[in-house]
């Protein structure tokens, strides 16, 4: 249920050929550069239905946070220089470079959408759609990320959630609601507890 998500941030798409930039990607961009915090509640559902909900925190450059609701012993973040998946059930973490992970896009500023992403035709004006992979290594899935149209949101667009697709074709969707943009979070809020067998999170 969470190792996709790992999977998903994890992978690296920095060497991924051009795309043109039509339609929804200079909104995108535009939407990108207007935001430079965030949180929202998520709610994170695997390929059998099964979900898990929490609190994403996330603030640029590099530094995003994924807070598990009470029960589920995981916590990811990224503290401006790497990407942590801990778990406190076992006292193990995994660490991945933020420059190679997929939502890196909304993690830096100085990333550029149109050189690794293309949208994808929703059928609906309201919805934009962007998808990103890397056609050289199939391993690392694919993510979709969805956004609304919406006046008065940064760029007049809105995130509204992603889809990742790994190379054995398991799904995981994130959906997200409750989006607030460009408060105040402190550098602290990406600080963890090492994990040790039987820790609590914090």
């Amino acid at each position: 249920m969470i190792r996709p998500l790992t999977m998903l941030l994890g992978a690296a798409l920095v060497a991924m050929p051009a795309a043109a930039a039509v339609d929804g990607l200079p909104l995108v961009k535009a939407h990108l550069a207007a935001v430079d915090t965030m949180t929202a509640d998520f709610e994170q559902i695997d390929r059998v239905g099964k979900s898990v909900r929490g609190v994403l925190t996330l603030k640029k450059p590099g530094k995003i946070r994924f807070q598990y609701e009470k029960g589920v012993p995981y916590l990811i973040v990224a503290d401006g220089k790497s990407l942590w998946f801990l778990d406190y059930q076992v006292g193990q973490k995994q660490r991945w470079p933020i420059a190679n992970a997929p939502l890196g896009i909304l993690l830096d500023p100085t990333k550029d959408a149109t050189r690794f992403a293309k949208t994808v035709d929703t059928g609906d004006p309201r919805i934009v759609s962007v998808e990103a992979s890397d056609p050289r290594h199939p391993e690392y899935g694919r993510i979709t990320m969805v956004f609304a149209r919406i006046a008065g949101a940064p760029g007049g667009l809105m995130l509204q959630g992603w889809v990742a697709l790994d190379a054995q074709n398991n799904r995981t969707t994130v959906r997200l609601a409750n989006q607030r943009f460009n408060i105040a979070i402190a550098d602290n809020a990406f600080r963890f507890n090492e994990p040790r067998r039987g820790s609590l999170r914090n």
